[in-house]
């Protein structure tokens, strides 16, 4: 039997690298009892597999890992067992049986991913303009300070403010049909269009939310959104300026009639359908990793 677990990553656990995590699990399921299955050969190991790694630094409500049973075991008394023998920051919050065949493993389904980002306390921007984009760069009004204005220049806008103008700033910046970034790969740095990379992003109270592309056919950032937000008013951010959440990864299902084939008896929540505004793709079907298994009972 394959089961996924769904686990979440806090505190200061966030500076636990992706191997260590591996590590952990590993100590955790042979102390929780769990029959999980090894490979074969002189050297077994567990099976086990991640969706997809989390930044260092970065805090996750929704981290996914597929193993393999060779003995069943109810959901709850799998999260229970596991949960007793942790450690404080990582707990684990669902355990799903799902299909054998390796079309369902969590890390090739991997196709977009939810996110909070707020500002550390100390390094919100010291003001936003409130005028509308114009181009690469912004329209500066009187929130910014007038020029030979040393006390307007030292004065910084109120959290309040700040969060209202930043609002705005995202909506004139998802009305862009076309967001050009510097996007750094292995070898070189490139510069991308991310628009359709950006399937939703909005302001909720003392947050910005994004949900964009994430997996191996496309992989957008948090900080580089808000960094080239951000750039478009000629704002730097500071270095580790972003406390950034991971609240779900999704699959793409395709359309409606691969979803209803696809989707399993005992399915957790309905997928959600994103239309073509903002996506770049038509009739895409988000549906978090979770919701195509079903609990073991």
């Amino acid at each position: 039997m394959k089961a996924r677990v769904k686990f979440s990553k806090q505190g200061n656990m966030k500076f636990i690298g992706h191997l260590d995590v591996m590590r952990y699990f590993q100590k955790a399921i042979r102390r929780a009892g769990i029959d999980i299955a090894y490979t074969e050969g002189l050297s077994p190991h567990m099976i086990m597999s991640f969706a997809s790694p989390l930044g260092v630094g970065l805090t996750s409500d929704a981290e996914y890992m597929d193993i393999e049973l060779r003995t069943p075991i109810p959901s709850r008394e799998a999260i229970d067992a596991l949960n007793r023998v942790g450690v404080e920051g990582i707990t684990v919050t669902g355990f799903y049986e799902i299909p054998e065949d390796k079309a369902n493993k969590a890390m090739t389904l991997v196709a977009a991913a939810d996110y909070t980002v707020r500002f550390r306390a100390g390094y919100e921007p010291e003001r936003l303009p409130r005028r509308k984009i114009s181009g690469d760069t912004a329209e500066r009004d009187d929130t910014a300070g007038r020029a030979g204005d040393a006390s307007s220049n030292q004065r910084k806008d109120s959290p309040v403010r700040i969060w209202k103008n930043l609002s705005s700033a995202v909506e004139e910046f998802c009305a862009q049909d076309k967001i050009p970034a510097w996007k750094k790969t292995k070898k070189s740095e490139k510069e991308v269009d991310i628009r359709p990379m950006i399937y939703e992003m909005r302001c909720v109270p003392d947050a910005v939310f994004l949900r964009l592309a994430s997996g191996s056919v496309a992989n957008l950032k948090p900080e580089l959104v808000m960094d080239t937000l951000l750039g478009r008013y000629g704002i730097e951010a500071s270095p580790f300026a972003y406390e950034i959440n991971r609240c779900e990864l999704y699959a793409n299902i395709g359309s409606a009639k691969q979803q209803s084939q696809a989707k399993p008896d005992g399915c957790q929540t309905p997928a959600e359908e994103t239309g073509s505004e903002g996506s770049g793709e038509a009739g895409r079907i988000l549906t978090p990793l979770s919701a195509l298994g079903r609990e073991i009972l």
